[in-house]
């Protein structure tokens, strides 16, 4: 678990210890290091997917393998409709200019996905199968990064959703990446956590959290 503890010291280092802020409460957390080699976490539903537990420089990851092609997700931690934030850190690789897509997501299945879509160079706010916001971002293959999303009700009736990456290792950012306001009543649903792997290499997850949102 080398790589793993060499991140967390540079983060204890940074003053973002598991990048947990003063104001949040972790309700869900896991590090799948107690999980064995070829299975899932027995709270974890797949959706789809071949998602396994795996070990990868040392530590053991959630994996989706590189085949087949599709987009694969599952789910994990509490039911809520707003109030929630929820983090991971994410690996891929590229292949020539096959490029993967990623993310983490909210309120279930047909709920808020962030998402890097390296291909487009863009990380999107999508809602379902829509679009509502995206932004240029440059995706670094090989390189673990963090991603968070988070929806809070800002006042009767209207609710912000909000997400960010930036660099494992680094300061989690102060500011939001992408922002967009709802005002249709939010469906409850889990967390979970997406992958397209266009690349066909193996996309991987590791320390996924879920907070209350300060």
């Amino acid at each position: 678990m080398m790589h793993k503890q060499i991140w967390q010291a540079a983060a204890l280092a940074a003053g973002m210890w598991l990048t947990v802020s003063a104001n949040a409460a972790v309700v869900y957390t896991n590090d799948f290091a107690t999980t064995e080699v070829g299975k899932i976490p027995a709270d974890f539903m797949i959706l789809d997917g071949q998602f396994t537990v795996q070990e990868f420089e040392g530590t053991r990851v959630l994996e989706l393998p590189g085949a087949p092609l599709d987009t694969f997700g599952i789910l994990f931690g509490p039911t809520e409709a707003d109030g929630l934030a929820v983090s991971a850190r994410v690996q891929g690789t590229a292949t020539g200019r096959r490029l993967p897509s990623f993310g983490v997501a909210l309120n279930g299945v047909a709920g808020y996905k962030l998402m890097v879509s390296a291909g487009k160079r863009a990380l999107e706010l999508n809602k379902g199968e829509e679009t509502l916001t995206s932004t240029p971002y440059t995706w670094k293959p090989g390189q673990w990064t963090w991603m968070k999303l988070q929806v809070t009700k800002v006042k009767e009736g209207v609710w912000q959703v909000a997400g960010k990456v930036w660099p494992a290792g680094e300061a989690e950012p102060t500011a939001w990446t992408v922002v967009v306001e709802e005002k249709a009543a939010l469906a409850p649903g889990r967390p979970s956590v997406w992958g397209i792997p266009y690349a066909t290499t193996p996309i991987r997850f590791d320390d996924v959290k879920v907070e209350k949102a300060p």
